[in-house]
């Protein structure tokens, strides 16, 4: 709870796809209103990922404090209802200091997560999460959509069919309870202590896809190939499940030249935005911007204030 007793408090949740251009805006955003950033990206946070990730640069995380970058590690299983638990304390120790803090970051349940709250989900049994990761590792994303297929027809017509963290998710429910996890989603609110303004960043498609490409580029000419080497040894850790490090596995493997693997990194980034920008336009609250509008936003989030 704030101190202050004159002013709401505020989240400013700064959210669009990869490569747009959210971690400028938030830093912007943080200084213009003297406070601090929030991370809710699901890879930023681990300690051993840097370039693959496109973790901010140290001049930018010395700009701004900003809290769940670098702060655990690849060897830790870390859940969306740990993230909730971690930034509901975060945000009432920031909140202590500032009527406002600025959340950005492009993975979309960790945001759900903290500002709605996540459904009651019962709980797994270990062996059985066991069995079905062992099922992906010897039959990859075909293998989990085949028994998804099988077991949880809804979970096909509706859930994300090319995440297959959310599909070992999606089967380890329906193994354990003989429902989809689809009918566990309420669609009501927790009740939080602030409120929330959304800014969503986004770009024309072509420009986006143009900006993806160059990003990666720019990864491999900092090194991701010998980061991505370093952490070879831990490949099956769910923290490594991850855009640009499993292509590069394969590509060690002798599966693919690393020209197709660079290839391949910009395909599978530009699908991973299309579907963060298909997440987040269901959101009716977000008021969408170009990553270049940054005094139109900052008047937008200062009118909201003065008549709040």
């Amino acid at each position: 709870m704030s101190s202050k007793a004159t002013t709401q408090n505020t989240v400013i949740a700064v959210v669009g796809p990869t490569a747009v251009g959210k971690t400028a805006l938030a830093i912007k955003l943080a200084t213009h209103f003297q406070t601090e950033i929030l991370s809710a990206d699901s890879r930023q946070c681990y300690k051993e990922l840097a370039i693959g990730v496109a973790r901010p640069a140290e001049s930018e995380l010395q700009i701004a404090p900003h809290h769940f970058i670098a702060s655990h590690t690849i060897h830790s299983a870390f859940t969306s209802a740990d993230f909730e638990s971690y930034a509901l304390r975060m945000a009432e120790e920031l909140f202590r200091k500032h009527d406002r803090l600025v959340l950005v970051g492009g993975t979309g349940l960790y945001i759900r997560a903290f500002l709605e709250g996540l459904d009651s989900i019962p709980e797994v049994d270990a062996a059985l999460r066991t069995n079905v990761i062992e099922l992906y590792q010897q039959r990859g994303i075909e293998g989990l959509g085949a028994e998804l297929n099988r077991l949880d027809q809804q979970y096909v017509m509706e859930g994300e069919m090319q995440n297959p963290q959310r599909m070992m998710r999606a089967l380890e429910v329906v193994m354990t309870t003989g429902k989809s996890i689809l009918t566990y989603r309420t669609g009501t609110s927790k009740p939080r202590d602030f409120s929330v303004k959304w800014v969503g960043l986004e770009l024309p498609r072509a420009v986006l896809i143009e900006r993806i490409d160059r990003r990666v580029d720019e990864m491999f000419e900092a090194g991701l190939v010998e980061e991505a080497r370093a952490l070879y040894p831990y490949r099956e850790l769910n923290a490594l499940q991850t855009v640009g490090y499993k292509e590069l596995f394969e590509h060690f493997d002798g599966k693919y030249n690393l020209s197709e693997a660079i290839e391949r990194i910009k395909i599978a980034t530009r699908q991973y935005a299309k579907r963060q920008m298909t997440w987040f336009k269901r959101i009716p609250e977000i008021r969408w911007f170009a990553p270049n509008e940054e005094a139109m936003i900052i008047d937008y989030l200062s009118a909201e204030d003065s008549v709040s």
